[in-house]
């Protein structure tokens, strides 16, 4: 069965009566219009459609926790829409926790991640009630005992581990290999016990958390992933009389950013990954766990687009054609961080047959600010509306100020509607947390 990671755009994206794109019943030329440029779209239809898929892929494992990776994408009404639907939340920060909180998300659903959590947000995620630590590294495991102990509270965690699977994506967004920032090494699993046993009265441990990278095509890997963690289940059985009952094999889907990209499905990564933990558990002879799966791209990525308006052109004399827009690597670092690739189509005419290959480049101060490198479009003119796919993910959660240029705002559509779920930014709120020392008040003008 196929699943929404496996198209370009959203589910709801059509041409209407008068020729323009539109998505979730909204016209896009009118959203920008209304709300300016650039301008986040995400479609709640597709939203909820491949959260659903999710859960319909899982269904035949009941003990299964569904997460949302809220590094992705993380706003209130995003959060609002995931929660309804079931799911809990992968968070990284305090900023995050906060976030679902403000939601009125559940928080003993929300399981808190990350490499280098503060004192301050371990302190918070106790105090909200966060329902699982995946705990990285040994300073952790002593901190959040600690802050635990100082609270009179007795905090459940998952120790995160690095597998020592590679998959074949950036090596920015693999996660699993052993040279990696992230978790403990399995050498290292029998002193991290031994302190929880021993000494660390304040934490209960639950089971183990493996992430193997992002934007993942392979379905092999997820596989392998569960079999190298079933492997470590049978072996902390075996040596401390302890059965895990829990655990968390990350998320990492990848979705169709072109035409190039053959993502597999929910369902297939389901299938593959239930097939290893029935074949495991059996060949271990443990009990089957408690599964946290925590997909995040592949959640809001194909609902999102973002809207930019064309502006100035330039014509390389026997190169290429450069079509300037109004956003760039501010409001989606991906293509200059990660050589990533998009699609896109003209809102305004999509329909046109006179077309040429055009680099889509950014508005910002950097030979390196190009969203898409030699795509064919309708010829572009100036104030043309450019819909960029499957910016869902990794867009907005990335931005920034760049140049001092303000981030733009995000609309949720669905049934013909579309409403502010994300204010653009203002010049006053820009400059609203500078401060001015009162000594250069009052130095005067520089000469």
């Amino acid at each position: 069965m196929n699943s929404l990671n496996q198209n370009i755009k959203p589910s709801t994206l059509k041409i209407n009566k008068n020729g323009n794109l539109e998505i979730g019943g909204c016209d896009l030329t009118e959203l920008a219009d209304k709300y300016g440029t650039p301008l986040y779209v995400m479609d709640e239809t597709s939203l909820r459609e491949i959260l659903r898929q999710y859960k319909d892929a899982f269904k035949d494992y009941p003990n299964i926790n569904m997460m949302y990776a809220s590094k992705a994408l993380m706003t209130q009404g995003i959060a609002r829409v995931v929660d309804a639907e079931g799911f809990g939340f992968d968070v990284v920060s305090g900023g995050e926790i906060y976030t679902v909180y403000k939601a009125g998300a559940d928080m003993s659903k929300t399981m808190f991640n990350g490499n280098n959590k503060s004192v301050d947000e371990i302190g918070m995620a106790i105090e909200l009630g966060v329902g699982r630590f995946s705990v990285d590294n040994f300073l952790e495991l002593s901190l959040v005992n600690e802050i635990a102990k100082s609270k009179g509270k007795i905090v459940d965690i998952l120790l995160r581990i690095t597998p020592g699977i590679e998959c074949h994506t950036h090596e920015y967004i693999q996660t699993g290999h052993l040279d990696s920032k992230f978790g403990f090494d399995l050498t290292q699993i029998d002193e991290a016990i031994g302190l929880i046993k021993d000494e660390y009265k304040n934490l209960r441990l639950k089971g183990l958390h493996a992430h193997i990278g992002s934007q993942i095509f392979e379905l092999q890997v997820y596989y392998d992933e569960v079999g190298v963690i079933y492997k470590e289940i049978k072996r902390i059985k075996d040596v401390y009389g302890i059965e895990l009952t829990e655990v968390n094999l990350g998320g990492g889907l990848g979705i169709k950013y072109t035409s190039a990209d053959v993502p597999p499905s929910t369902y297939d990564i389901a299938k593959v990954i239930i097939e290893s933990i029935e074949k495991h558990v059996k060949e271990y002879d443990l009990h089957e766990p408690k599964i946290y799966i925590e997909p995040g791209r592949s959640i809001v990525g194909t609902a999102g687009v973002t809207l930019y308006t064309v502006g100035s052109s330039k014509q390389v004399p026997q190169g290429r054609k450069y079509v300037a827009v109004d956003g760039g690597m501010a409001d989606n670092p991906r293509p200059s961080m990660y050589q990533a690739k998009y699609s896109a189509d003209v809102a305004n005419k999509p329909n046109a047959t006179d077309k040429e290959i055009v680099t889509i480049a950014g508005r910002f101060c950097e030979s390196g600010d190009i969203l898409i490198k030699d795509i064919e479009l309708p010829k572009l003119e100036e104030g043309d509306i450019l819909c960029v796919y499957n910016t869902g993910a990794y867009g907005y959660s990335m931005s920034s100020n760049y140049n001092r240029v303000l981030k733009p705002a995000m609309v949720l559509v669905n049934n013909s509607q579309s409403d502010i779920i994300v204010e653009r930014e203002t010049y006053e709120h820009l400059v609203s947390l500078d401060r001015v020392p009162e000594r250069l008040k009052s130095a005067g003008k520089i000469e």
